[in-house]
């Protein structure tokens, strides 16, 4: 028998494992595992007195002991979350941890069941997306594949400033798009889906700029992406939270380089916070680094 016939695939990867590892056999690990050891890096998760001082004791976006999900399913157990403004977080755990649920939580996308969420100290917990986008300012950013490929690139960034006051006023903010992203700019007339996957990505992340927005929830951002626009894509959210004052709160499947961007990272496990720290410290962490990082 082949040595790809014992593993069950080239590479040397088990049939059926699917995980965070990204070495040999003798790194991967399943994502089960992954949440079952992930609950034993920590007896109980950060007090809200660490993550106020990761915050720099200056929350713009605050989430307090929320318990939030869908339908009647709770998927955030008295969740907590601090980042101060012009900050970035990034939520990494394993699958179904629920960070895409803070995220869909923070926008008004699920069913919240107890605590709050304050955004500029205006409590937004009840505000519809709608609402949120254009009185708190705050914007989702879908994961790949939400622009519409029929349409320019002009007019996608128009349908992100829907809800401006005119129509004058999304053409406004539309200009200002084009005038900071040349790549676009030298687009506008043509329809997006020619653009590569990197100009696309671009083109989801300036659409939620048209609102203008202090808070940017970033949902996979190099999902389905080459690794070289991964590193553009990083570098205009780089530039959106260091010369812009965005904040920025992501979850990021490639835990590394969520931790290498971010500020803060939180590691999300069975909806709860297992670890938070700096970006820099989790990296560092061990168990973190197996878990999540590949080794």
């Amino acid at each position: 028998m082949s040595d790809e016939s014992q593993t069950g695939q080239a590479g040397g990867v088990p049939d059926g494992v699917r995980g965070y590892g990204s070495g040999g056999v003798s790194t991967v690990i399943s994502v089960e595992d992954v949440a079952r050891e992930a609950k034993k890096i920590a007896e109980e998760g950060p007090t809200v007195v660490a993550l106020e001082g990761l915050a720099k004791n200056d929350a713009f976006l605050t989430i307090n002991d929320l318990r939030a999900g869908y339908g009647k399913m709770e998927i955030l157990h008295d969740f907590n979350l601090r980042i101060a403004k012009g900050q970035s977080l990034c939520l990494i755990g394993p699958n179904g941890a629920g960070k895409s649920t803070v995220l869909h939580s923070i926008f008004g996308f699920t069913n919240i069941f107890g605590g709050s969420i304050v955004a500029g100290g205006q409590d937004v917990t009840a505000l519809s997306p709608q609402q949120k986008l254009k009185n708190a300012g705050i914007a989702y950013i879908l994961q790949e594949k939400s622009v519409f490929p029929g349409m320019t690139v002009e007019e996608n960034l128009l349908m992100g400033g829907f809800l401006k006051d005119s129509v004058d006023q999304a053409r406004e903010a539309t200009e200002r798009v084009f005038q900071k992203y040349d790549r676009l700019a030298e687009r506008r007339n043509k329809p997006a889906g020619v653009l590569s996957g990197g100009e696309r990505r671009l083109l989801e992340i300036s659409r939620a700029l048209v609102m203008e927005p202090e808070i940017l929830l970033v949902d996979e951002p190099s999902i389905g992406l080459e690794p070289r626009f991964i590193d553009m894509v990083f570098e205009i959210l780089d530039d959106l939270q260091r010369v812009e004052g965005k904040t920025i709160v992501m979850v990021e499947q490639n835990a590394k380089k969520g931790l290498e961007f971010a500020d803060i990272g939180y590691v999300l496990v069975s909806g709860e916070t297992a670890l938070a720290g700096t970006g820099d410290e989790l990296l560092q962490n061990p168990e973190v680094g197996r878990l999540f990082l590949g080794g």
